[in-house]
């Protein structure tokens, strides 16, 4: 695995051993959170330091980064000044934990690599869609009128008839 940061370079993972990650998650994302949690359940081969993406430590720990860009997808740095970010980020995660490792590097393969590729496409695709309607009260809400709110669950609020068009449904 090579950082986009250090691609074709002869990283000397000998001479430079990789002895903690930190990963920086979007802590406003139920699946982030959850993916979060799960890894500090983990036995670790490699300590990972989880801390959320934006905040005023990862600013500071990490003044060099696009932090605006780790908020839209994962990203990992390591202590030598790694920088993984999307499904390289993911593998990464994978390689630090006990159980994970041969699964990290089946993933690290050409064909791992697609596979790994499209797990996180299809992870932006389910946070897109749930960003795109949750509001910050915490309801969701779906184009078609249909609201949830977790203390009164499903309502539905039928569109208008403002432009001359009303929905027959």
């Amino acid at each position: 695995m090579t950082s986009p940061a250090t691609a074709g370079q002869d990283r000397d993972a000998a001479r430079v051993p990789v002895r903690g990650l930190t990963v920086l998650y979007d802590a406003q994302c139920s699946l982030c959170t959850f993916l979060r949690d799960w890894l500090v359940k983990q036995r670790q081969l490699v300590p990972l330091e989880l801390l959320p993406a934006g905040s005023d430590r990862a600013r500071a720990r990490f003044p060099g980064l696009d932090h605006r860009a780790t908020l839209d997808e994962i990203t990992v740095v390591g202590d030598s000044g790694q920088v993984y970010r999307g499904s390289a980020a993911w593998v990464v995660c994978l390689w630090a934990l006990r159980e994970q490792r041969p699964l990290a590097h089946r993933l690290s393969t050409p064909s791992g690599a697609v596979f790994a590729r499209g797990a996180m496409l299809a992870a932006a695709k389910w946070r897109e869609t749930r960003q795109a309607g949750q509001r910050g009260d915490g309801s969701y809400h779906v184009g078609d009128g249909w609201t949830y709110h977790p203390a009164s669950g499903w309502t539905y609020s039928a569109p208008g008839c403002d432009n001359g068009t009303c929905s027959t449904r």
